[in-house]
């Protein structure tokens, strides 16, 4: 068995929602059936025995190797702890080739998954050793290490519960809600609003100090000390037991408590000074630990923190006892569980000699042993919520702190006997504040119920009811995709929303190009929803970028389908027949929102077809408003576009908008069929995303078809009294189109220049010469730059056998270069003369045009 082209699908795809991986595996022929390798099953299930059925119940399918790597991925990460349910293999055209494909919610799990699925096939069909508990533990350790910490994942699922999109910017915790300019960021638990003099002011622990003081904000005295004679000197003013910290420390490193002797506070300086040079000594405040969560105007959570401990039993040591409460499965090495190990090292044993203890004592039974004095829970310590309990005035002083600060989402640490009681009132005091706080203790504390911090933190960056999304349209189809897609952004601008947009030319945001190329794919698309000045997008989605990567978006507002017609690129990528491009084409109109539109041809049967897949609602356009799809979808009072006596047509019921065709330059006053279609499509999609009538009509008057609005789609010029048309149509329907559009148009003498990509099927190739050597007088060939792994003269070779018996060609010539054809397709006009040239470097061929043009 070979695995090869392992790809990661990150959103929506052609085998389902979920995120997943996507291999081709070759099976040799006996491994195509696993019940023929002798001992196989026996010896898989002894190496992974929790592996599961390798079929359904009351299946009785031929199982090849390849699905057996499909249910081993998927059980692997099951057993690991990985959220995942979907997996699939389906069976190629080319016997023993399948693809297989596997979720993942991590996608560095998901490729680890797949390779130790491999292993595990490979070591029992050989007979040969698998570690599967090693196995197990480096996908958890990598799940561990590359997934979200508690505090970013409860607020990432609190966005997803109210359906807010959401992005990873880093490996670690900066994540992106909402898409363009309705985007929020966070880090960690710190969200984009908090200002850097906020955070700075909260990690200067003098400086907090005396900002809550004048806010009237109990806090313990002291002072920034410069060395340990300083240190002792602030401990005598203030007055012993104190505690000395790191200035501007987190997490509790550094801090030593309840300092009472010139040894303590030398040991605890010197521990402090790991971290930071600048330290503080101030008043020890007896009492328990408490964090109180502040989110905007808000108490919403409050734990009582204790310090590491273990509970004597009269039986074990207390490095046995630190041992035996480091198994509890809750306890992890970092801060992605919700409790972490007690660390068991020099501050543990410096804290059990204070109590006169060492690492191998016996605490007698119950008495309970402190390995720490600071409750922080990165150090062992545990949490119990407190929130129910907390007094008003005790809550009014937490979020005066977070305000005086400036932290919009604000851990505030407390010392003081209770929260039941105001704070004044039993000499405690707030000793901290801080931003981005680990909200892990409130998510799950040990003891107590969890609270709905990350719902909270949703809330502050997202009214109810928000969802941080911007009309999202996605167009797809065999042709017409482009002009749809510039038509579309040309109508919401109109609007007055800034657009952004993907197309085959590139990426555009507010018409302003910041990337050229084919764009077509996810990765342009996921670019422009991270653009900030963009308040709609529409994404020309292509079958390339899809079956690499998926969609780049989990849903969106509008799905257009401009047609199927013959298909296009069949043969590749194990896309062979219509139906399976059909298939992949509906991707977009299964991921359209529930509140949504899908926009469809219904001309295209296919297409039409596509209404079954969508949770959203459908708007039909046809030319041909008679059609029994169109009348019955009018009739059950949904929206249709059509073309009727000159006017497009847009009716919902009995409501009609009527635009005339001659106020759209791009149809030529409804003579070019195609671009009619390409018009209803797009007034169609801007009408699902709320246009007014007069925005769309400003924009279709507007949209002009030429080079520097839709370069390469029916670009007209006038050269020398003769017709010159430019357009990058490059399969059998949109040359069919092309023809319909020309004939049309008056000429003398009609000459056509063209060549093919070398990835179409040899008879998608020839046909295109069929079609125009019923049209054309003149025919000249040119090999292009996109042969695509075809010799040398073979694509001209093809399309010169489709003129075979044409019966209106009668010249016929072969050009090396694509300019050279142009400029001999232009040397040939005579005025009244009509040339559809079909170019293939879009901006370098029309430029090229535009000055033959402009030199006369």
């Amino acid at each position: 068995m070979e695995v090869t082209r392992v790809r990661a699908l990150r959103g929506p795809n052609l085998w389902s929602h979920h995120t997943s991986i996507e291999a081709i595996v070759a099976c040799t022929p006996e491994e195509e059936s696993v019940g023929t390798l002798s001992g196989f099953e026996t010896r898989l299930r002894a190496l992974f025995p929790d592996i599961g059925a390798l079929q359904p119940t009351g299946h009785d399918d031929t199982i090849p190797l390849a699905h057996v790597l499909e249910v081993a991925a998927l059980a692997l990460q099951a057993q690991a702890g990985c959220p995942v349910t979907f997996s699939r293999t389906t069976a190629t055209l080319e016997r023993g080739i399948y693809q297989v494909v596997v979720e993942y919610s991590e996608e560095d799990v998901g490729r680890l998954a797949m390779t130790l699925a491999e292993q595990l096939c490979t070591a029992a069909r050989n007979d040969e050793a698998f570690d599967l508990d090693a196995a197990l533990k480096q996908l958890r350790d990598l799940d561990e290490d590359v997934r979200l910490g508690p505090s970013t994942g409860s607020i990432v699922h609190a966005a997803v519960a109210r359906g807010i999109p959401y992005r990873r910017l880093t490996e670690g915790s900066l994540v992106q809600f909402g898409w363009g300019s309705r985007q929020r960021r966070i880090q960690a638990a710190e969200i984009d609003a908090t200002g850097a003099i906020a955070e700075s002011i909260a990690q200067d622990k003098e400086l907090t100090k005396t900002l809550l003081n004048a806010a009237g904000v109990p806090v313990p005295l002291g002072r920034a000390v410069s060395d340990l004679d300083d240190a002792w000197a602030a401990a005598q003013e203030i007055g012993l037991p104190v505690v000395i910290k790191p200035k501007d420390g987190n997490q509790g490193k550094g801090v030593t408590v309840n300092v009472t002797t010139r040894e303590q506070l030398d040991a605890g300086f010197a521990a402090a000074s790991e971290f930071r040079d600048d330290i503080m000594v101030e008043k020890y405040l007896p009492g328990h630990d408490f964090r109180l969560l502040v989110v905007g105007n808000k108490l919403v959570a409050a734990a009582r923190r204790d310090p590491p401990h273990v509970v004597g039993d009269g039986t074990h040591t207390v490095r046995q006892l630190v041992e035996i409460v480091n198994k509890d499965p809750r306890r992890g090495d970092g801060h992605a569980t919700s409790l972490t190990k007690i660390r068991f090292d020099d501050i543990a044993l410096a804290s059990l000699a204070k109590q006169g203890y060492d690492a191998e004592s016996v605490p007698p039974k119950g008495q309970r042993v402190t390995l720490r004095n600071n409750a922080n829970l990165s150090t062992g310590g545990s949490a119990t919520d407190v929130t129910d309990d907390v007094h008003p005035e005790v809550a009014a002083r937490a979020i005066a702190a977070a305000h005086m600060v400036g932290l919009d989402i604000c851990g505030v640490d407390l010392v003081c006997d209770s929260v039941l009681k105001p704070i004044e009132e039993q000499g405690g005091g707030i000793v901290e504040v801080n931003a981005a706080p680990g909200l892990r203790m409130h998510i799950s504390p040990s003891f107590g119920k969890g609270r709905a911090v990350g719902e909270a933190i949703m809330d502050t960056l997202y009214a109810p009811g928000d969802d941080g999304r911007i009309p999202v349209v996605a167009v797809t189809g065999t042709n017409g995709k482009t002009t749809t897609v510039r038509l579309i952004a040309h109508l919401l601008t109109s609007s007055g929303l800034r657009t952004g947009m993907t197309n085959t030319d590139g990426v555009y945001i507010q018409g302003r190009r910041i990337d050229s190329g084919d764009c077509s794919g996810p990765r342009s698309a996921r670019n422009v929803l991270l653009h900030p000045d963009v308040d709609a997008a529409v994404f020309e989605t292509a079958r390339g970028g899809m079956l690499r990567e998926g969609l780049a978006f989990d849903r969106c507002q509008v799905g257009v389908v401009t047609n199927i017609g013959a298909g296009d690129h069949l043969g590749l990528n194990y896309i062979t027949t219509l139906e399976d491009l059909a298939v992949l084409k509906r991707v977009i109109i299964q991921n359209v929102a529930p509140n949504g539109m899908a926009v469809l041809n219904a001309a295209d049967p296919i297409v039409a077809a596509m209404a079954d897949n969508t949770k959203g609602d459908v708007t039909y356009f046809a030319a041909d408003s008679s059609l029994p799809v169109m009348q019955k979808h009018r009739a059950q009072g949904r929206r249709i576009v059509y073309v009727d006596r000159g006017h497009l047509v847009a009716a919902h019921g009995k409501k009609e908008e009527r635009v005339p065709l001659a106020d759209v330059p791009i149809t030529r006053g409804g003579v070019v069929g195609f671009q009619v279609e390409n018009v209803m499509a797009s007034v169609a999609a801007a009408w699902a995303v709320g246009i007014s009538w007069d925005a769309i009509r400003l924009g279709l008057k507007t949209f002009v078809g030429e080079s520097d609005n839709a370069p390469g789609r029916f670009n007209v010029f006038d050269y020398r009294g003769a017709t010159v048309i430019a357009d990058y149509g490059h399969n059998p329907d949109a040359i069919q189109a092309l023809v319909g559009a020309v004939e049309s148009m008056p000429a003398k003498r009609r000459s056509v220049v063209i060549s093919g990509a070398g990835d179409r099927r040899d008879d998608d190739i020839r046909d295109q010469t069929r079609i125009l050597g019923k049209a054309f007088d003149d025919v000249l060939l040119y090999e292009d730059q996109c042969q695509r792994g075809r010799s040398e003269g073979e694509v001209v070779a093809l399309l010169r056998e489709g003129l075979a018996g044409a019966p209106r060609t009668t010249f016929v010539d072969e050009i090396k270069g694509e300019f050279v054809a142009i400029d001999k397709a232009l040397a040939r006009l005579q005025p009244g003369d009509l040339s559809l040239i079909l170019i293939d470097q879009v901006d370098e061929a029309l430029a090229h045009i535009t000055r033959r043009v402009q030199e006369g």
